[in-house]
């Protein structure tokens, strides 16, 4: 091999990891970027955030169970699965559109449609006082997180060949702060603004009969700014055309998930996807049921919006700090830390939400005290403040070893498992709490409360349904024993991982040679195009 030849396998090389490591971040002619990244995951946010709204809204409806919870949280596998089709949107593409931008733009305009189409029906999906239709309200969502988990797919390739390769660290913190931003929009929005409650309380000086503005008319209105930001990217931002790039490769379908087959089987990519796989259950417990036990315990869902909302600071600065760290060569390192004090942090949430019906009730009337506010708000802001320094660590490492030749492909798979460990975990959660819990009705020891009608036949004898054993704190003791031998467990071996060689986070697609002969000149660009998976 030539010189000149081992010199550009080197720099393809380096090239392929993403970042050099020599190279310092530098934001100057990135600032653009940064921002087109900042406004594309906060339209994302903003479905996640109404999203995540409809479990509050549910639980003070009052007609439904855990069980309807543990069902509705299937709207988020999306997100989970998304893997299936990523490598559809790495291949196909126009290249005269873009790579990334050919299926942005007609996914957001789809996902602007259907916040019309969610607006004309939201009052059969949430009546104010009927039991939901919970298999309805499942599909509609369902469909919804597809779109946006479709346009993660995009933008999450896109912020690889977007920004400068010494800045691709940043594109965790466009990811966490737009999120937090958009989630922030779409659940105060859809909680806060549209109660009458709230409204009447804190933003009007005469009492309505309504919210300032009503659910149906919010969803038109994010129709509309959907549709107004995809057109303003269609027309006025330029996708870089990165196959003038000497490293760039073009795949096929079938031959990107044969690059996603050749990357499951990486023994790096390996070990780490069962660590994304089972990390989340030392919090699957604390996740998907304190907000709801805080309100099965009297705390309003308009208290919990307004709360959620006033540490939303926290969690669009937070990135913006912890990204000056996690951007170094040990974001692992981070984020072993704050696994850890987030673990133990479970034992605030077992303590608080067993003296909160104590605290805020007076006499058999809620009277919640400034003070439980504020203590609400450190346990809170505490938990974001781990939550989201893990998250930031997370994406920080998965963006340094990502080829950004196949971005979406490699993103996607680490999101994937990533919340497909959250997913499994919380809907496991959810749906056995009720199994773990043990009730009667104070006039009858024979009924157990177990469902909606029993629950109603002890109510209308006049009698309660007492709390024999909380699921609740049995599943926390047992998500925290979990999440410790996790810790103990994988520890070492992140950090390890950190510090291996770029290349074997790499899966290498070495072109087969081509024929120099005159007479096969017609078949060499179809040669070019077919590869051999070798790991480097």
């Amino acid at each position: 091999m030539s010189k000149s030849s081992r010199h550009r396998n080197k720099k393809f090389k380096y090239a392929a990891t993403g970042v050099l490591i020599s190279d310092k971040p530098d934001l100057k002619g990135d600032w653009l970027n940064i921002f087109i990244l900042l406004l594309l995951y906060t339209l994302q946010g903003l479905q996640l955030g109404l999203t995540n709204a409809i479990p509050i809204l549910l639980q003070s409806n009052k007609n439904v169970t855990y069980q309807d919870q543990a069902v509705f949280s299937l709207v988020m596998w999306p997100y989970s699965l998304k893997l299936l089709w990523a490598p559809l949107v790495d291949a196909l593409y126009v290249k005269k559109i873009g790579r990334r931008k050919s299926w942005l733009i007609p996914v957001q305009y789809i996902m602007g449609s259907f916040f019309f189409y969610i607006a004309d029906d939201i009052n059969n999906l949430l009546p104010e006082t009927e039991k939901p239709n919970i298999e309805k309200l499942v599909n509609v969502f369902f469909v919804a997180s597809f779109l946006v988990s479709t346009q993660d797919i995009a933008v999450d390739g896109w912020a690889l060949s977007m920004l400068k390769k010494n800045n691709v660290g940043y594109a965790s913190m466009c990811n966490t702060s737009g999120l937090a931003i958009g989630s922030m929009i779409g659940s105060m929005g859809f909680t806060l603004l549209t109660s009458k409650d709230f409204c009447n309380k804190y933003l009007r000086v005469t009492p309505d009969s309504e919210g300032i503005v009503t659910m149906k008319q919010l969803l038109y209105i994010w129709g509309i700014i959907f549709m107004f930001i995809t057109t303003l990217i269609a027309i006025f931002k330029k996708e870089k055309d990165c196959s003038l790039e000497d490293d760039h490769v073009k795949l096929s379908t079938f031959q990107s998930y044969r690059l996603l087959w050749g990357i499951c089987k990486l023994p790096s990519i390996q070990i780490f996807a069962i660590a994304l796989l089972t990390v989340k259950v030392g919090f699957a417990a604390t996740i998907s049921m304190s907000n709801l036990k805080l309100i099965d315990a009297g705390v309003s869902k308009d208290d919990m919006m307004i709360i959620n909302t006033s540490i939303i600071i926290t969690k669009i600065i937070l990135p913006l700090v912890i990204a000056r760290f996690t951007s170094g060569p040990k974001p692992m390192s981070i984020y072993l830390k704050a696994t850890l004090i987030k673990l133990l942090w479970n034992i605030a949430f077992i303590m608080l939400i067993y003296y909160t019906p104590k605290l805020i009730k007076n006499n058999g009337a809620i009277n919640i005290p400034i003070y439980y506010y504020a203590i609400l708000v450190i346990i809170l802001s505490i938990q974001e403040i781990l939550s989201y320094t893990m998250f930031v660590a997370l994406l920080s490492f998965c963006s340094k070893i990502s080829d950004p030749r196949f971005g979406g492909t490699y993103m996607t798979l680490f999101n994937t498992l990533s919340n497909l460990g959250q997913a499994w975990s919380t809907s496991t959660a959810l749906g056995i709490v009720d199994l773990l819990t043990f009730k009667e009705c104070s006039f009858d020891s024979k009924n157990n409360c177990s469902t909606l009608d029993l629950k109603k036949t002890c109510r209308i004898e006049g009698g309660d349904c007492v709390v024999t054993v909380n699921g609740y704190y049995i599943e926390m003791v047992l998500c925290t024993i979990f999440g410790i031998i996790w810790y103990r467990s994988f520890k070492n071996i992140l950090k390890n991982l950190q510090m291996i060689c770029p290349s074997q986070w790499l899966v290498n697609y070495v072109k087969q040679s081509i024929t120099e002969n005159s007479e096969n000149s017609e078949n060499s660009e179809n040669s070019e195009n077919e590869f051999t998976v070798t790991e480097q």
